[in-house]
């Protein structure tokens, strides 16, 4: 699989559509994530995503917000985090300057710690008259992080940054049972090496599928989201 492109417009061609799309805007992270895959995993497979789905007529994209709220993983060199306050300012400020631009703007995070930052700014956005839809990009029944998962992924859109030699499991019990430790002292204070699953599992077939899915899903909650746009009693989506 080609490595996420994504094609940005001049100021004219968006001109030329009087607002007529919706703004995709890729939200990561930069972040441990364990020692066998890359501090952009994250980034990465946000960008992927939204480089599938840039094709739709309607779909102008943004550059990816590369850091998000990783507090969770302080401790591990190389995490930056901004946190859930400065992300909420942030997308609020993105949202406000693409109001002479297009009809709404769609966030799509692969970074579950962006989950706080993001509802704030949706709340704000909202409130100011705002069109905003926020997708996450969630595998049922997945490892919580730097597992068999997202491995698996990034085996599937970037297999050249896997480090295959440094594979090794971390705490494989479901985040369920981590949750109250993870609270409490973050991923540091239950898992050494920052893993949260098993990636030695991982395969690029299972995340080519992974992939596929997420793409499905994604295209028809966009599409879903610029047919509410487009109607003329406008719903704000799902909470």
């Amino acid at each position: 699989m080609a490595e996420p492109y994504v094609a940005v417009p001049t100021w004219t061609e968006v001109a030329a559509s009087g607002g007529n799309c919706l703004l995709v805007v890729p939200l990561g992270s930069f972040e441990q994530h364990g020692p066998h895959l890359p501090l952009d995993t994250d980034t990465r497979v946000a960008m992927a995503l939204v480089d599938e789905v840039a094709e739709l007529p309607f779909v102008v994209v943004a550059p990816a917000l590369s850091f998000g709220a990783s507090g969770e993983h302080a401790g591990f060199p190389g995490t930056l985090s901004i946190g859930s306050d400065v992300l909420a300012d942030v997308l609020v400020e993105l949202v406000r300057s693409a109001r002479d631009m297009c009809a709404g703007v769609a966030f799509v995070c692969a970074h579950g710690g962006n989950a706080d930052g993001i509802r704030l700014a949706k709340e704000r956005a909202r409130s100011e008259g705002d069109r905003v839809y926020v997708w996450g990009a969630r595998v049922a029944g997945g490892d919580a992080h730097a597992g068999r998962t997202e491995t698996s992924l990034m085996l599937a859109i970037a297999p050249d940054t896997v480090r295959h030699a440094k594979l090794e499991p971390g705490r494989t019990e479901s985040f369920d049972v981590l949750l109250p430790e993870l609270r409490a002292g973050g991923v540091k204070s239950v898992s050494a090496n920052g893993v949260l699953g098993d990636p030695t599992q991982a395969s690029a077939a299972e995340g080519r599928l992974l992939f596929q899915a997420l793409v499905e899903e994604l295209t028809s909650v966009l599409e879903w989201f610029w047919s509410e746009l487009t109607e003329p009693a406008v719903a704000m989506g799902p909470e």
